[in-house]
């Protein structure tokens, strides 16, 4: 709407001063705006209530009069540019207005020039900064507070991209833009942008163009920022387009409420069209001056129109003026002007611009406009350092069947919330996720549950889906058939057609090849063509990885990854002696000598102290080597565990060992694997070899052309399991996972990565895995790793060494033992004391007898019995 609100504030020394006063006996208020529109009817009651309620006190103003002369612009600019110049001749002090932003950008230079205080409720362009414009005040809160509320209800819904409508002015145009900035500060977007020509000059047939086009788009919440009549043809048109039905979400800025508030009754014909619409008004707290001016309103306007509160912004804004004028003489303040020495040469002519003059008082009386800290019928009167009104809140409206109803209020100091703001002043503000809150809606067609707000436009155009042309590795996506014939199948493929079966929505589609089917091609270069608009999306084998997530959304994964090595494996052949192999000459030889230097430390710490290191020098040289020897087969204290390595035609044990050497490196061509160890493991880029099909795996780390291959894990399973020469070294080194790439905020991945979720939840996500991926592997690829221990035959060398050992002790213990027994214990002389004769049984009784007596004590004792004389004594002929 074209509204210009031009309200002027001259202040004229007409008649004589009482003596020695410097105030005027009349302060005359000029308003310039259009009384046709519903915000210049409300607001030209409003300013005339309050001229009485100043003037019903004489002092308010100090004795001084208040006198408001309003003109009507009807609309145009022009006539507002000229009133305003024909007013501001008669050295005026300050304005209040204009109506709209497009003539407060104007006027606003005048006021500078002049230094003319400007007031305005309704220019609410948040581009109208206090930088550019220091003499222009806002006295209610401007677009920027508006669409924030906006964006928060955006957030607050889920809903990622919305739909512009707005007039092509100033007020509107700049609205909009500040709400792209807010709804990008929470990750949402405008999607388009819908300019109508500047109200109230927007005819039908140019309404229902724009709409037409958005309903071939996918976003289905729209933002209508407009005035009132271009606002009721949009939302009248939009229902005959059936663009007011179960699906849509409409969000109406402040200009619905004050049709809501103001037009009595509505037609049933524009109460039908917005029906489920939610929109904003300003919040003004409840209070006694509020409920009293309220009660007055319907003799005030004798019926004729509700009271909004641009209504009350308009009472208080002449209050306000009041105010700052009685302090401004209170001060001292002199109401005298000046020439403007840049206006003096431009005399002459009908307009006698030279007649304009400078307000000497004029920043004095600013300042004491901003300084303001009072309460009027809005509530508290203040401003902040940035000249916005104090705490300024919204009232959230949902357009119902029999009016309307309140389901929550917004404020810049906690955000969304279903009790009043002024409550909320009292407690800490707190803008987290779970303090933000709204009654239930009820939305367009009467539906309660909250629309997805996008849907696949029923445009006959088809989803684009690009798909990578593979020569290997079929079994993840791979296409047959020709002239147009083409199948599309595999694993992913089977994944994605799942997920979108699982959607509550209709997805047509179709896949397109990309590649040319000699050689894989770049994945990056795919999911680059998505954000290109090339394609609608990516399906396949496609990693998530960094540089991919910053240009498109991913879904939720699908399958694991992760990168790997695989080396060639060749078994060298289990020997008696294959122990001694990982070790060498001099590292035997090492060994031996640290055993002899333990045993040696050992009796230098025990031979004074410990009789079993101490006797002849042979003695103790057997004592030094049997202890070191025995260290090799008698356990210590402490656990040990060791395993020795199987050898391998490769020395690569993982990917350390693989970056360090200077071995060539093969890869999968196509894939993120070349960058990766280039860039981020500084792998050279001449040590990287391109692979393509499993089959030039095998034959790469066969010939040797490649010491090693990195890919990722799902490929190698499938290579491992029709190669079984080869094996995974070391583990995976790096954590990933596929997914089906989509354009930057589009909000069909959010519904694909919650039907993988789901798939994965009911089993459906293994069945197809194990239908693509599941294959008989080799027995030694069983779990994709290489045993590096040794089995009981390559240990049967030294076990063998072991038990000869031991044998050989035994054996030679069991001799001497032989030799003292008998020598030293004679069969026995007295046949009776063993039952009358001697049997072999008793002989072997006593020969363990003996072997289980201390040596000391049977040598003491056959000493004893040879003394003795005793013929059942053990004879011994050491002395």
């Amino acid at each position: 709407m074209n509204l210009v609100w031009r309200v002027s504030v001259f202040v004229l020394c007409i008649g004589a001063f009482t003596s020695g006063a410097l105030r005027p006996n009349v302060v005359k208020v000029g308003a310039i705006f259009t009384f046709s529109t519903i915000n210049g009817k409300v607001a030209r009651i409003a300013m005339k209530a309050a001229e009485e309620d100043v003037n019903s006190d004489p002092t308010n103003l100090g004795g001084s009069k208040l006198s408001i002369i309003m003109h009507d612009s009807n609309f145009s600019g022009f006539l507002s540019i000229i009133g305003a110049l024909k007013y501001m001749e008669t050295d005026t002090v300050a304005i209040i207005g204009p109506q709209n932003a497009v003539m407060a950008h104007v006027l606003s230079h005048i006021a500078n020039e002049l230094h003319v205080p400007l007031l305005s409720f309704t220019a609410l362009d948040p581009t109208l900064s206090p930088l550019q414009y220091p003499y222009f005040v806002q006295t209610a809160p401007n677009d920027q507070f508006q669409m924030s509320a906006i964006a928060d209800m955006i957030s607050y819904f889920g809903w990622g991209e919305v739909i512009a409508v707005y007039s092509d002015d100033d007020q509107s145009r700049n609205g909009v833009i500040a709400l792209g900035d807010k709804l990008a500060d929470r990750r949402c977007k405008i999607s388009y942008k819908a300019a109508l020509p500047p109200d109230p000059t927007a005819t039908r047939s140019e309404v229902k163009d724009q709409l037409v086009k958005l309903q071939m788009m996918e976003a289905r919440v729209i933002i209508l920022h407009t005035f009132s009549k271009t606002g009721l043809l949009v939302v009248d048109e939009a229902r005959n387009l059936g663009m007011m039905d179960t699906g849509y979400v409409w969000i109406a800025t402040t200009w619905l409420s004050t049709v809501l508030d103001s037009t009595l009754p509505l037609s049933s014909k524009t109460a039908d069209s917005i029906q489920g619409v939610l929109t904003l008004r300003p919040h003004t707290p409840d209070s006694g001056r509020k409920r009293a001016f309220m009660s007055r309103w319907h003799k005030l306007s004798n019926g004729s129109i509700g009271l909004n509160p641009y209504g009350l912004y308009a009472y208080d804004t002449v209050w306000m003026l009041t105010r700052a004028m009685k302090l401004f003489f209170d001060q001292g303040g002199n109401m005298s002007f000046s020439n403007s020495a840049r206006l003096s040469h431009l005399g002459g002519g009908a307009l006698n611009l030279s007649a304009l003059s400078i307000f000497d008082g004029g920043k004095r009386l600013l300042n004491n406009i901003l300084q303001l800290n009072v309460t009027g019928v809005t509530g508290t009167i203040q401003f902040n350092p940035d000249r916005s009104p104090f705490r300024p809140s919204y009232d959230i409206l949902n357009v119902i069947k029999n009016g309307y109803r309140t389901i929550g209020y917004w404020s810049n100091y906690s955000g969304l919330s279903v009790v009043t703001p002024e409550m909320l002043y009292s407690r800490p503000p707190n803008r987290s996720s779970s303090s933000q809150q709204l009654s239930s809606v009820v939305w367009p067609g009467g539906a309660t549950k909250k629309p997805r707000g996008w849907v696949i436009p029923n445009n006959g155009r088809q989803l684009r889906i690009g798909i990578p042309n593979r020569v290997s590795y079929r079994d993840f996506v791979s296409r047959s058939g020709v002239n147009g014939t083409d199948k599309v199948q595999g694993y992913c493929i089977d994944i994605f057609l799942a997920a979108i079966n699982l959607l509550p929505y209709e997805v047509p589609h179709k896949f397109i090849p990309f590649g040319d089917g000699h050689k894989n091609p770049s994945y990056n270069e795919l999911v680059n063509m998505v954000t290109a608009n090339v394609f609608d999306a990516a399906v396949g084998d496609i990693t998530i990885v960094t540089n991919r997530t910053k240009i498109v959304d991913f879904t939720q994964p699908y399958i694991e990854s992760g990168l790997v090595v695989v080396v060639p494996v060749r078994k060298l052949k289990s020997r008696v002696w294959a122990f001694l192999r990982p070790f060498t000459p001099f590292m035997l030889a090492v060994t031996a000598a640290f055993f002899l230097l333990v045993g040696t430390v050992v009796w230098i710490l025990e031979h004074r102290i410990n009789d079993d290191f101490r006797g002849p020098p042979k003695k103790q040289l057997i004592t030094i080597l049997w202890f070191s020897f025995s260290t090799m087969y008698f356990s210590p204290r402490e656990n040990t565990v060791s395993s020795l390595v199987q050898q391998l035609s490769s020395p690569i044990t993982g990917i350390d060992t693989l970056v360090t050497s200077n071995e060539p490196i093969g890869f999968q061509e196509g894939s993120f694997v070349e960058n990766y160890l280039s860039d981020e493991l500084n792998v050279p880029r001449s040590r990287l070899v391109a692979l393509g099909s499993p089959e030039e795996y095998a034959d790469a780390l066969e010939l040797g052309i490649v010491a090693a291959v990195v890919d990722e894990r799902p490929y190698i399973e499938l290579f491992l399991s029709d190669h079984c020469r080869f094996s995974v070294r070391g583990q995976e080194f790096t954590k990933s996972g596929w997914g089906f790439a989509f354009p930057r905020g589009s909000p069909i991945a959010v519904d694909i990565s919650t039907a993988i979720l789901a798939l994965s939840e009911n089993g459906n996500l293994q069945k197809i895995h194990d239908k693509w991926l599941l294959r008989k592997a080799c027995a030694s690829q069983a779990t994709g790793l290489v045993s590096d221990q040794f089995h009981l035959q390559s240990f049967l060398g030294l076990f063998l060494i072991c038990g000869i050992s031991c044998f050989l002790a035994l054996l030679l213990k069991f001799c001497l033992m032989m030799r003292q027994f008998t020598r030293h214990i004679p069969e026995e002389t007295d046949p009776q004391t063993a039952g009358g004769t001697s049997t072999r049984s008793g002989r072997l009784q006593t020969f363990l007898s003996f072997a289980d007596e201390k040596e000391g004590v049977w040598k003491s004792r056959s000493k004893r019995k040879r003394t003795d004389g005793s013929p059942n004594g053990y004879w011994n002929e050491e002395n």
